[in-house]
This record gives structure tokens, C-alpha cells and sequence, in this order.
């Protein structure tokens, strides 16, 4: 090897320019070197530029290889089809040495061509331009499916310029344009293009690298159509697959519903398990509401929206119970609507049932007490057996009460008596469904009703009143006055005991109502004396203890002289001046009893009512020690 070869090859390996290789000719020339040296000094020169050039060719075409093959596995992972193409671009662009690259693509719908990803570009109107098919050099690839470049755009007549896109190229600075169609089979559904703001030539090589850019291109978009398609046939059997789902859900519902009622209805469920039963199959909450609902509401046999609720009526005979109230559903498929409507018809029929069984137990209650006051001399173990079949507790002592509601009138005499026969019945039906839930009797009687009822542990006569006069004004919200007999032991064993203590009720009930204490309830020994005087038994000890009782337990535990100051403070007409005479002690002292005394029994002791039943007390507790001593 020469020593001019050896240049050249170094010149190869460090990658010179192309100007580096006329350097070695200059200077020989400039040393005198003779013709056939500076000859063999060309031709190395020569062979040395066509050697860099085809290396320039395998780096370029290695580069644009490479480019395909990071194309194409973009292509594989496709996520994004405008992050695809955007790479396409730029890699156009850098691989042939442009100064801008873009894309378009065709519209069917208009008929036109737009630009879908730039790069390089700097013009807005450039970036958002349209084309009509045929206008311009993109119009022109896109009509006829061929690459075609101009060294310089304004120049060319091969195409058709318009005013719209030559100000828009114009703008961008557009000279030097290529553009390749993309395609997918026979159909052109873009243009590729690169291009130089000065005059350039675009060699056969770069046309075919824009050309296999374009058709990944092409392949990029038809894979994102398929995938959206894919996407959206997927979406529609998704869509499909929810009604069917919802359909069968429906369907189930319908079924577990149907189930469910007509299994409440076999073992005779009550309207809470109808509301809770559908409740859970329609998810919103369901109630019963006992308001009877006017015409313009809803109709028998339909549901119909009342704002966000759904109403159907309970009803049956043409009588209506109710309605049915799904609560927050405003939409609502016809498959529940039906459940709905079905539901209310399940709960008509069991309200029937049981006002059924409840008018036949109440009758046979009213009957037994009825029994145990118009013939006590029946055969008790008869009258024990007819209890236990209605579950009526025998053991526990019982109490007799007398009810009747009292309101003021109003109206006609013909009202009156209407409305009086109505409450008679309302009264009836509240007390008989008292009665069946405490284990009792009731039967309608003397205008109004009267009940046997047990007490409870630790219960007393006037405490059961007082309760049953609150529940049966609550339940009709109309004032109840209630009277009570004393406790009456075993009455079912001694039916004879009944009669006397609805007696006392009775007189009870009618103290109440003339002291002006309606809807109240009071036994005998809420009455006071009067209460001494009404009941049966005479309980002296008992209004004496619950009179002055604590007064007479203070004088025993302290030893002090309560008792003998109150009865002297009423003898001398509640003078303290003359009950300090009487008792031959000081003023004082006689202000401290009064003062604990008023502490002991309270401070209205010395009003008249009080006053009177002390009194008595104090005349009933003296008579009592006389007899003792």
C-alpha cells in the first residue's frame, strides 16, 4: 500500500467530507509530483469517493431500516393512533432531511382532504388548511393514487392551485413538496408529504422511504378503525348483555316475588311481611299507609306515579284498606310495576283474612264476657276451657274497665245518633284488639265497652286504667274515659265476682265524667273518699295510708305530734293562734308542724278538696285507734 492510499483510508475512517479528498491531489501537485503520480493519486482519490459514498448509502439505508423496524413495532403496541402517526412524521422528516413533514387525510363525508398531524410547521392557517380532491399536490396524489414532488410548488402547472392553499403554503414557505398516497388496497385515504422552504430534487430513494412510511401509515390507521370498531362492536354486546341481564334480573324478581307472596299468604303473613318481602325485590322501601286515597289518586287494580312514588291501592269489594307506597322510584319497567300491583292485591286478600279471624275472635271474647256477666252461675272449667282457647292468661288477678269516648256534640239529633253508633263501634273494635293483645276480654255494653283485662307484676288497678284510656284515645284520637274496678282474683273460678266489679266500673267511669275528667282512667283509689265511696270494698285502711299515711309514719318513727296538730289546726278553723292554745305550746312551734307537714303530704294540703279528705282521714285514723285500743 502506497503512502496516498494510506491517506485515503484514513480520510474513510475518520468519515471526511468530500472536499478533505481533493487535499492529498493539491498537495502533491504543489510538490511537484509528475503526471503518472498525480495520476494514481486521482484515481485512488476516485476509488476512495465511491467507497465513502456507498458506505453513505448502507449508513443512510441502515438509518431508514431502522426507522421502518421502530415504525413497524409501534405499530405492534398501538395505543394511540395520533401518537403513531405523529412518529411516522417526524421520523419522514429527519430520515430525508426536510425542514417539514405532514400528514392528511381524506373525508367522505366532505368530499375533501385535511391535515391531520404536522411537523415543523409554524403557519396556523397552514395546520388547518382542507383541500378539495384535485386541488393542490395533495389533492392531486389523493385523486389519482400516485407519488408526485415539484422542486418548486408555485411553479408547477401539473395541479391545481387554488387561492385557499397556496396563501396556506405560501404562509408556511413552502418551495420543494413530495407527497405519497396512502392506501389500503385500491382506496386512498391520505397523503404523506415532506417538504423544504427552498428548491431541492427528491431522489427515487427518498420517494420509496416516504412511500413505506406512507403505507405504515395507512396500515396504522386501518389497525386503529379496526380496533375502534372492535372496540365499539364490544361496547354494543356489552349494552346487549346489560339487558339481557337486566331482563333476567327482572324476570327473577318477578318470580322470587311471586314466591314470596304466595308463601305469605299459605302460612297467613301480615302486611309488614308483604312490605318487607317486596321491599327487598324492588330495592326502595315499601309501605302500607292506612289514609284511604281519593279516586284522583290512584284507581283499584293500578299503580299509578305520584310524584317520585308509586301508589297502588289495597282494596277489595269495593272497599279500600289502604295503599301500597314504593317510595323514590320515579322509574319504574312494568315487570316491577306489576310486582307492585301484585303485592297490593296479596295484601287486600290477607287484611280480609284477618279482619275475618278478628271479627270471629271478637266475637267469641264479647261472648265470654258477656257470659261471665249475665250468667256467673255457668260452669267455671267450661268458662276456663273457652279462655285458654283464646289464650287469655286465667291466673293472674284481673281488673274490669269501663270505657266510653266523650266529646263534646254537635249537629243534628240524626248526626248525633250516627256518629254515636260509629264510635260505638270504633271503641269496640280498638278495645277488642286491646284485649287480644293483653291476653283479655272486651265486649260492647251500656253504650259503651267493657274489658277484663289481667295485671301485669307490680300493677295496680289505676295504673291499667290510666294505660287503657291512653291507648284507646290514641288509637281513635278521641278523648277515652276509663274506669277500674279493684283487682278481682281468679274471675274465670269465680264468675260471680265479674258483674260487682263491672258495677264499680261503671261508677267509677261515671265519677270521672262528673268531675270533669274525661279522657282520663282512675280506679276507686284515685277518687279519694268519693273512691271509699264507690267501690265495693271498704278499704278504710287503704285511703286513710295513702291520705295521711306518711304524716302517721313520721309520728311513729320521730315520736312527734303531727297527727294531733293537723286534726287541732282544722278544729280551730286553721288558726295557728288558737291550735297553740289547744295544744299548750308556743306559736312557733306550732308554724315548724304546719311547715313539715305541708313537706310531708305537699303543698296544696290545705286546699278545700285536700282538706276535705284529710279531714275524713284524720276522723276515719281516730276511729280506727279507738277500736284498736
Amino acid at each position: 500500500m502506497t503512502h496516498e492510499q494510506a491517506v485515503y483510508l484514513e480520510l474513510l475512517a475518520r468519515g471526511a467530507a468530500t472536499e478533505a479528498y481533493d487535499r492529498p491531489v493539491l498537495l502533491a501537485r504543489a510538490g511537484g509530483a509528475g503526471p503518472a503520480e498525480l495520476a494514481e493519486l486521482e484515481q485512488a482519490k476516485q476509488l476512495a469517493l465511491r467507497v465513502r459514498a456507498e458506505l453513505e448509502g448502507r449508513r443512510r439505508r441502515e438509518a431508514e431500516l431502522s426507522a421502518l423496524f421502530e415504525t413497524a413495532h409501534d405499530l405492534a403496541g398501538l395505543r394511540d393512533l395520533d401518537d403513531v402517526l405523529r412518529a411516522i412524521v417526524q421520523r419522514a422528516r429527519s430520515l430525508l432531511g426536510t425542514e417539514v413533514a405532514y400528514l392528511s387525510l381524506n373525508d367522505p363525508a366532505r368530499g375533501d382532504t385535511y391535515m391531520r398531524v404536522t411537523e415543523g410547521s409554524v403557519s396556523a392557517r397552514f395546520q388547518q388548511v382542507r383541500l378539495g380532491m384535485g386541488e393542490g399536490l395533495g389533492g392531486l396524489v389523493a385523486q389519482t393514487s400516485r407519488p408526485y414532488v415539484t422542486e418548486d410548488y408555485f411553479q408547477d402547472e401539473r395541479f391545481q392551485h387554488t387561492e385557499a392553499i397556496d396563501s396556506a403554503v405560501g404562509d408556511e414557505g413552502l418551495v420543494a413538496i413530495l407527497g405519497v398516497p396512502l392506501t389500503l388496497g385500491s382506496q386512498v385515504i391520505g397523503v404523506l408529504f415532506a417538504a423544504d422552504r427552498r428548491a431541492r430534487v427528491f431522489e427515487r430513494e427518498q420517494v420509496a422511504l416516504l412511500g413505506s412510511f406512507a403505507a405504515h401509515a395507512a396500515v396504522a390507521i386501518d389497525t386503529a378503525n379496526l380496533l375502534a370498531e372492535t372496540r365499539s362492536a364490544l361496547a354494543e354486546l356489552e349494552r346487549a348483555n346489560g339487558i339481557i341481564r337486566e331482563h333476567s334480573g327482572v324476570i327473577e324478581r318477578a318470580s322470587e316475588v311471586h314466591d314470596r307472596l304466595t308463601e305469605l299468604v299459605l302460612r297467613g303473613g301480615g302486611v309488614d311481611d308483604v312490605t318487607a318481602a317486596v321491599s327487598e325485590v324492588l330495592g326502595s322501601a315499601v309501605e302500607f299507609v292506612e289514609e284511604r286515597p281519593g279516586p284522583a289518586r290512584i284507581s283499584a287494580g293500578h299503580a299509578t306515579r305520584h310524584g317520585d312514588d308509586w301508589v297502588a291501592a289495597v282494596s277489595a269489594g269495593g272497599e279500600t284498606f289502604g295503599a301500597l307506597v314504593l317510595r323514590e322510584r320515579p322509574d319504574l319497567d312494568p315487570v316491577d310495576l306489576r310486582t307492585l300491583e301484585r303485592a297490593a292485591l296479596v295484601t287486600s286478600l290477607l287484611l280480609l283474612a284477618r279482619r275475618s279471624a278478628g271479627e270471629a275472635e271478637q266475637r267469641v271474647r264479647g261472648e265470654l264476657l258477656d257470659d261471665l256477666l249475665d250468667a256467673p252461675d255457668r260452669d267455671p272449667r267450661l268458662l276456663r276451657e273457652r279462655a285458654a282457647r283464646l289464650r287469655t292468661d286465667t291466673a293472674a288477678p284481673h281488673v274490669v274497665l269501663a270505657a266510653r269516648i266523650d266529646r263534646a256534640g254537635a249537629g243534628t239529633e240524626a248526626d248525633a245518633g250516627s256518629r254515636e253508633s260509629a264510635d260505638r263501634q270504633r271503641l269496640r273494635s280498638a278495645a277488642s284488639h286491646l284485649a287480644a293483645t293483653r291476653h283479655g276480654l272486651a265486649s260492647a255494653r251500656d253504650g259503651g265497652t267493657v274489658l277484663l283485662l289481667p295485671l301485669g307484676p307490680g300493677e295496680r288497678a289505676a295504673d291499667l286504667a290510666r294505660q287503657t284510656a291512653k291507648h284507646l284515645g290514641g288509637a281513635l284520637r278521641e278523648p277515652v274515659t276509663v274506669g277500674a274496678s279493684a283487682p278481682v282474683t281468679a274471675p274465670l273460678a269465680h264468675p260471680e265476682r265479674v258483674a260487682p266489679a263491672y258495677a264499680e266500673a261503671r261508677r267509677c267511669l261515671d265519677a270521672l265524667r262528673l268531675l270533669h275528667r274525661q279522657g282520663e282512667g282512675a280506679a276507686a283509689e284515685d277518687l279519694g273518699f268519693l273512691g271509699l265511696l264507690l267501690a265495693d270494698a271498704r278499704d278504710i285502711e287503704g285511703f286513710v295510708d295513702r291520705t295521711i299515711g306518711q304524716v302517721v309514719a313520721y309520728d311513729r318513727r320521730r315520736g312527734t305530734e303531727l297527727v294531733r296538730t293537723m286534726d287541732a289546726y282544722f278544729a280551730s278553723g286553721m288558726s295557728p293562734a288558737r291550735t297553740k292554745d289547744d295544744l299548750h305550746v308556743h306559736v312557733n312551734t306550732v308554724a315548724q308542724r304546719i311547715d313539715r307537714i305541708g313537706r310531708l303530704l305537699g303543698p296544696d294540703w290545705q286546699s278545700p278538696a285536700r282538706a276535705l279528705e284529710i279531714q275524713l282521714a284524720l276522723r276515719l285514723h281516730a276511729l280506727s285507734d279507738a277500736v284498736i285500743r
